[in-house]
């Protein structure tokens, strides 16, 4: 890697922290230059402007969840509880996928939507094949999954981190045999 792609990198990590803790409007660039330890200028040339900072990072990150975790659209309960085991390990991203959904101006990176339409073609495959409920459609089938998955995160007003190690393991049992008994074929 050469200097200015550890530096570039140097402010995707400085701008991951600042945009998870912040969101885009409360982040400052000159924090964040700091953080990497460049001038805030450098930051506007690698990137044009704070938003199109705030979707690199997203997109990155999203990028490595969508290769770390294989769809498997006839497995819904272990895709949930994957999905939950990720979001605990990863506290930083889901703030940053919260402040991505209340700041409207920060774009969709198109890696999210196209994840977003395979995995439900996924879903539809699997039940056509009788692999998975057909009584609900596949794109419903999906968002409830991740919604269950990721429920007890920041992304959520409702849940809350667990702290101690067995209440998340009961945890990730419940979402995961809620999840079987809703897509379980048969009836």
């Amino acid at each position: 890697m050469g200097k200015a792609d550890v530096t570039r990198e140097r402010i995707l990590e400085a701008a991951m922290a600042e945009f998870s803790a912040y969101g885009v409007a409360g982040a400052r660039v000159d924090r964040i230059a700091k953080t990497a330890g460049c001038n805030k200028n450098l930051i506007y040339v690698y990137f044009g402007n704070k938003e199109t900072l705030f979707t690199t990072v997203l997109d990155k990150h999203l990028s490595r969840v969508y290769a770390e975790m294989d769809p498997t659209p006839e497995d819904l309960p272990g895709k949930a509880g994957r999905v939950f085991d990720f979001a605990m390990e990863n506290r930083d991203l889901m703030r940053l996928l919260a402040w991505s959904n209340l700041e409207e101006q920060a774009t969709e990176p198109a890696a999210r939507a196209m994840a977003q339409d395979s995995k439900v073609a996924g879903i539809a495959a699997a039940q056509a094949e009788g692999k998975t409920n057909p009584d609900f459609p596949a794109d419903f089938l999906l968002t409830v999954v991740m919604t269950l998955a990721t429920a007890y995160t920041a992304a959520n007003p409702f849940g809350h981190f667990p702290e101690e190690t067995e209440d998340t393991q009961a945890l990730r049992e419940h979402i995961v045999e809620a999840v079987r008994l809703m897509t379980n074929p048969a009836k």
